[in-house]
């Protein structure tokens, strides 16, 4: 191959399309295994490669030259051929320092915990002593010379202000999971995140939840693509480029969730943003009925509705691992905290918000059969809607301004996130 990705897994990589959208040529993701790494390494067929989990400090042996950020941080992403000879590179770090400034995060005199020990962490101690840190503290699952524990963390550090994740706790397909709980930290500021799929994690979320500064890794990825770009070609890539490919990756991975009340119009928005987007349309409830033979009204009935919620939640967890679809969810989906951090990590998050006495009473829902029934549940949902929605769509009759408002809302946020 001329130019691609190495690691050991590399399912999750949105690299191929980033390198072809930044400089048009062929990228290929290249799967090693660790008895492979050395044989690849020292045949050379390459031009210019990348380097990923778990490979990024035991290819520094086999290279020829490494640049100054490398032998300060012990960590190499990038490699190019020349002549025969290989000259390795990090250009995460160029990556994170872009990511943190984007985001007007602060470092210089605060306290930074990272979290992990592999190449990346080395990356991010880098950048955060660059970046004038009062005190750069890394946290790992085993306490040692070089890391404290995370129980140290929560229990000692609770001041800290600064969380970047570099461990791969939270990424596809794991998702879900976060490598540590923020509630202990109370003069937390900002948190990064260096995973980039799915595009927000647990933790970026939890800390949305929180109003604290956050940032997940995709503009990192697409910024360190772009140095590795240049350090291949030997040619300058405009910073106008990198942000539109940026927002053009973006646009192509997220998906857009509706949420609301049980005929406010979810279905219909959905099935027609589907067609005019050309995204793919699920229904939760219908996937639901396609696994279980069973509609969600039966379920309820027959073996009550936490039994429901919980099949609801799976089928959740596994509709928001998909980029760049249109879901519709059921009305009480947003009553667990889990579905909406799932939902939220692949998705933009659309409240319908229909008024109460322009709902359908329809004896086919057993938790809203009757005025009366529709009622109770809009009063006791209204405020978790309006809490998880990134925007709020009236419908109070026009169909199609729905469908438009939505359209011009997620084409915009995607355009100038």
């Amino acid at each position: 191959m001329q130019y691609g990705l190495i690691g050991k897994r590399l399912i999750h990589s949105f690299s191929a399309e980033i390198h072809k959208k930044l400089c048009g040529y062929d990228y290929e993701l290249k799967e090693l295994g660790e008895d492979d790494l050395e044989l690849f390494l020292k045949e050379k067929q390459f031009k210019g490669i990348n380097v990923t989990i778990p490979y990024k400090t035991s290819v520094i042996e086999y290279l020829d030259c490494i640049d100054d950020a490398v032998r300060a941080i012990g960590a190499v992403n990038t490699i190019v051929n020349r002549g025969g000879n290989l000259y390795g590179y990090n250009t995460d770090a160029y990556g994170l320092t872009a990511l943190i400034n984007r985001n007007k995060i602060e470092i210089k005199d605060k306290k930074v915990l990272i979290l992990g020990s592999g190449g990346t962490s080395k990356t991010a101690e880098y950048v955060a002593n660059l970046l004038g840190a009062k005190s750069v503290l890394k946290v790992s699952r085993t306490k040692s010379e070089k890391c404290i524990s995370y129980i140290d963390a929560v229990q000692s550090h609770t001041d800290t202000n600064i969380i970047i994740n570099t461990t791969p706790c939270g990424m596809y397909p794991k998702a879900g999971s976060s490598p540590i709980d923020i509630s202990f930290f109370g003069n937390l500021e900002a948190v990064v995140d260096v995973i980039y799929n799915p595009l927000k994690t647990k933790l970026i979320s939890d800390a949305e939840s929180r109003n604290i500064t956050a940032a997940g890794g995709l503009y990192m990825l697409v910024y360190q693509a772009a140095k590795s770009a240049e350090l291949f070609t030997d040619s300058t890539i405009d910073i106008k480029k990198i942000d539109g490919v940026y927002s053009n990756i973006l646009k192509s991975k997220q998906s857009i969730v509706l949420v609301g009340m049980p005929s406010c119009g979810k279905s219909t928005v959905g099935k027609a943003l589907s067609d005019e987007l050309n995204m793919p349309f699920f229904d939760s409830d219908s996937v639901i009925y396609e696994k279980t033979g069973k509609t969600p009204a039966y379920i309820i009935k027959s073996n009550g509705e936490a039994e429901f919620r919980k099949i609801e939640s799976e089928v959740i967890s596994e509709l928001s691992a998909y980029n760049h679809i249109v879901l519709a969810t059921g009305g009480g989906a947003v009553t667990v905290n889990g579905n909406i951090s799932a939902l939220k990590s692949n998705g933009r998050i659309y409240f319908i918000d229909r008024p109460c006495e322009l709902l359908e009473v329809t004896a086919d829902r057993p938790l809203s059969s009757s005025a009366s029934d529709i009622s109770a549940l809009y009063k006791k949902r209204i405020e978790l809607y309006k809490g998880c929605a990134d925007a709020i769509i009236k419908n109070n009759s026009d169909i199609g301004s729905v469908i438009n408002c939505i359209k011009e809302d997620f084409c915009y946020e995607n355009i100038d996130n």
